[in-house]
């Protein structure tokens, strides 16, 4: 039985996720030539098209969309086995790309990951901030924060702690408009609708009884941020829906009240999600293991 062509498939890889030849010959410090055979000789064993080529563009066929996960892998494991075999001066260097959500980032990542550089100064940390899903293996992100009820999926998890969302409004909205005492009454209610969510305006809440009530409160602001609705809901504009670490403070001093506390939305967990492969850089390793704990005390504290 003859070995699979491991070059071949991570040169694969690399034209994929850079969308040209030239791309991936600076990325590896191939020639384009060298590339190009590489890319030719998969094709040739596999016996199949991987790209389509025209003068301008560059795209994967459909064997090829099929297989370039497989690839990614395959490279992602030949570069985690080097990194294993080198001493620790050599294996504490690269880059690592991580996505985070953005107000989260902002008040608890950020400053964790200044500490994390002033440690390992030959890690380069690309730190990516937004609400929006990514997909980690096919944008390249080593790892991700993900505040969410996680899927079954491929991706390996690493489960923090739970975060819990609340109901909140500032006590000059209830004043003026009520306090609602059971979900229904929420229909009745303006409120910040969440982008992002699966179902934008909708909260499912569970009662001490196990009922299950779909409130829908009217749209007052859309936003794709959390931290774009606290405005508006301390200015007594409306009611949100977000989690525990946007609302404590303003629970604390008096800003916020909380609404309907004994009904719950579904258990959502912070996560340290990393794609499929058991095999980790130790940089990559050595970020997760800085942020494990510590993440798990900033929420704690706030």
């Amino acid at each position: 039985m003859r070995l699979p062509d491991f070059e071949a498939w991570a040169v694969f890889a690399a034209v994929a996720d850079t969308g040209s030849f030239t791309g991936a010959a600076e990325a590896l410090s191939l020639s384009k030539a060298k590339v190009s055979k590489a890319v030719s000789r998969l094709e040739a064993e596999l016996g199949t098209v991987l790209f389509h080529r025209t003068s301008r563009r560059l795209s994967l066929s459909a064997a090829g969309r099929s297989l370039v996960d497989h690839a990614r892998r395959i490279r992602m494991d030949g570069e985690a086995a080097v990194e294993a075999a080198r001493d620790e001066a050599v294996l504490l260097s690269g880059t690592v790309r991580i996505a985070v959500p953005m107000s989260f980032g902002l008040r608890a990542v950020a400053p964790l990951v200044a500490q994390f550089m002033a440690l390992h100064p030959g890690i380069l940390i690309d730190m990516h901030l937004s609400d929006a899903r990514v997909d980690l293996v096919e944008e390249g992100f080593d790892l991700a924060l993900r505040i969410a009820v996680l899927p079954d999926s491929s991706l390996r998890a690493i489960r923090l702690r739970p975060v819990r969302m609340y109901i909140i409004a500032s006590p000059d909205y209830c004043t003026r408009h009520g306090t609602p005492q059971h979900p229904a009454d929420l229909d009745a209610h303006k409120a910040v609708h969440y982008a992002n969510s699966a179902q934008p305006g909708v909260w499912p809440l569970t009662g001490a009884d196990s009922a299950r009530v779909l409130a829908r409160p009217r749209a007052a602001l859309i936003v794709n941020n959390a931290d774009a609705a606290l405005p508006a809901v301390f200015d007594g504009q409306c009611i949100a829906a977000l989690p525990d670490f946007f609302c404590e403070a303003g629970l604390a001093d008096g800003r916020l009240v909380r609404l309907l506390p004994d009904w719950r939305f579904e258990p959502s967990t912070l996560s340290i999600v990393t794609p499929p492969s058991p095999h980790r850089p130790a940089r990559v390793e050595a970020l997760i293991a800085w942020l494990r704990p510590r993440l798990i005390g900033e929420l704690q504290a706030e």
